[in-house]
């Protein structure tokens, strides 16, 4: 889902020949990004400035070390031409400080700090020159991001024909039908929505909360017609935006399969999902109608795992202690999930207990912290 026009979660990126990861801040003395002899570069974001101390950066691999000065929570983004999303970090509270990693081929971007989190953001221009080898170039990580994009290319083949289901049921005024499907047809949004989510307005358009909706702008996409199932009980008048859903997630769908993607991307974007758990999932804002978020959080575990086990050769080789972590963390967090699995799904939110819930948040930032060491050790050189 997004807060704002700009996607909330692009962890991925659109690529071309870009990628990005994200680091939590101070992470592992480990990481060893492509820039390090110069490097991280500083960047004051305040609540109504955004202050990139270096803007003239060599082609390859360049690391942002964002601080929040403000009293707001902000994001950080770097973009290229059409808003494409080259890097993202997000959520960084007041007082704390993330890294970015970001592999930029020489062009133009800018840098983008967010302030409250919505809005096209405070932005400073970047310009990148020179050239530089890649990190796909790697044969371990040149196949991952080619059996990643396999995985891809399965998943949204379910999801149109998924969204397709759901779209029909809701134009035939079959409610329990269309509440059956609802969370079904996400899932497959969810294992790729690092992806899916590059696009632009695309995200915004499919996955939307009502909050999340700038002024002036109409409210689509799945979650306004979850309202309409869950609160009204009444999708007689949707027709027309059920097939907006079904026209977006097509476009999308495209898009997805079409996008090259890199190994750095795949690192960042497998702990973007765990991200996307820990601030929309397990607080129960993403599915706040029909309260199907372990749906949602199962799709996100699985699009990370795919992700990890594209990469899994090479981390074996370059850091196989962070294998065997990950590992263990991401079985933790299944244990949790299978815990709360039923017949035909999973408990709803808001059947779980206090403390069901405070255990789900410990596992999946006790698997967060691995999975921020992923990009770092995909970026060595």
């Amino acid at each position: 889902m997004s807060r704002s026009r700009s996607p909330r979660r692009a962890a991925f990126g659109v690529m071309g020949v870009a990628l990005l990861a994200a680091a939590g801040c101070g992470s592992s003395g480990q990481e060893k990004p492509g820039d390090t002899a110069s490097g991280p570069i500083p960047v004051a974001a305040s609540d109504t400035s955004c202050t990139v101390e270096k803007t003239q950066l060599d082609a390859g691999t360049s690391t942002f070390e964002i601080k929040n000065i403000g009293s707001k929570v902000t994001e950080f983004y770097v973009y290229a031409e059409g808003d494409r999303i080259m890097g993202e970090v997000e959520n960084i509270g007041p007082g704390l400080t993330r890294k970015l990693i970001v592999e930029l081929p020489s062009g133009s971007y800018e840098g983008t700090c967010k302030p409250g989190l919505k809005g096209d953001g405070i932005r400073t221009a970047l310009t990148v020159t020179g050239a530089t080898e890649s990190v796909s170039t790697d044969a371990q990580l040149a196949e991952a991001t080619a059996n990643y994009q396999r995985y891809v290319r399965s998943q949204t083949g379910a999801f149109i024909t998924k969204t397709t289901e759901f779209v029909n049921a809701v134009k035939a005024n079959d409610v329990p039908k269309a509440k059956a499907l609802f969370p079904i047809a996400r899932t497959y949004w969810e294992r790729i929505e690092p992806v899916a989510e590059s696009f632009g307005d695309l995200d915004p358009r499919i996955d939307a909360r009502e909050n999340d909706v700038e002024p002036g702008t109409e409210w689509t996409g799945f979650h306004r017609i979850e309202k309409d199932l869950w609160v009204t009980r009444d999708v007689s008048q949707d027709g027309a935006l059920a097939d907006t859903l079904l026209r977006d997630v097509q476009e999308v769908v495209t898009e997805s399969n079409s996008v090259a993607l890199s190994p750095v991307q795949l690192a960042n974007g497998a702990k973007g999902l765990m991200d996307e758990v820990a601030t929309g999932k397990i607080t129960g804002e993403e599915d706040r109608y029909s309260h199907t978020d372990l749906w949602d959080f199962q799709g996100n575990v699985e699009g990370s795992k795919a992700a990890i086990a594209a990469l899994r050769p090479a981390l074996e080789t370059r850091d196989p202690a962070l294998v065997t972590e990950l590992d263990t963390q991401f079985a933790a967090v299944q244990k949790l999930l299978d815990a709360q699995a039923t017949d035909d799904g999973f408990t709803l939110y808001t059947e779980l207990t206090p403390a069901e819930i405070k255990t789900f948040a410990t596992a999946v930032d006790a698997l967060s912290e691995p999975l921020s060491k992923v990009a770092a050790v995909v970026a060595r050189k």
